[in-house]
């Protein structure tokens, strides 16, 4: 119905939008304060259950030493809780971390960058491998092996001079041929 680029108008005008943002405001930060005061009155009433006022008036010296002992194991105990808790939290917390990267790995969220094509010199490439090492300009060809043209003469001729194979046959028959193998393959050592 609409045609590409143009915007609906919003049905609700600026300055009503204005208000209800300024109402969410003001209702979230109600929210907030009685949140926090709901915490504190939490932490009293907890306290107030778990440490009873202490009575220190009129006792003894060995009932005092009682009601230290008593503190002090109440402390451990509430230290050992304390522990437990925070190594519960701190492997809950590793777990998420670990089922969050096998989310990720099975949703398939990381991207493989598109890589560029970038030319490089031979001697820019050493020079980014080897560091200052490397010195001067490399010839790649220089380093290819040559063929010399004499060889290549020479490995005709060769081949011209078999000539007929029934002769080469016949020379290597019989143990004569076979003596002449060896030594040829002697002599090539």
């Amino acid at each position: 119905m609409n045609p590409k680029g143009v915007k609906p108008k919003s049905k609700i005008t600026a300055s009503r939008k204005l208000s209800l943002k300024m109402l969410l405001l003001t209702r979230a930060c109600e929210d907030l304060e009685r949140e926090t005061q709901d915490r504190e009155e939490e932490k009293v009433r907890y306290l107030g259950e778990k440490l009873p006022p202490l009575q220190l008036s009129g006792l003894s010296l060995e009932e005092l030493k009682n009601l230290c002992k008593q503190l002090h194991s109440k402390v451990d105990i509430t230290d050992e809780e304390r522990y437990d808790c925070e190594s519960k939290v701190s492997k809950h917390n590793k777990d998420i971390h670990e089922l969050k990267l096998k989310v990720q790995d099975l949703g398939g969220k990381f991207k493989k960058p598109a890589l560029r094509k970038v030319r490089v010199s031979a001697d820019e490439m050493m020079r980014a491998l080897l560091g200052s090492k490397h010195k001067g300009s490399m010839d790649l060809r220089s380093n290819l092996k040559s063929v010399k043209k004499d060889d290549v003469k020479t490995d005709k001729v060769l081949t011209n001079e078999v000539g007929d194979w029934r002769k080469n046959v016949e020379a290597m028959s019989g143990m004569e041929g076979r003596k002449k193998m060896f030594d040829t393959a002697g002599g090539a050592q």
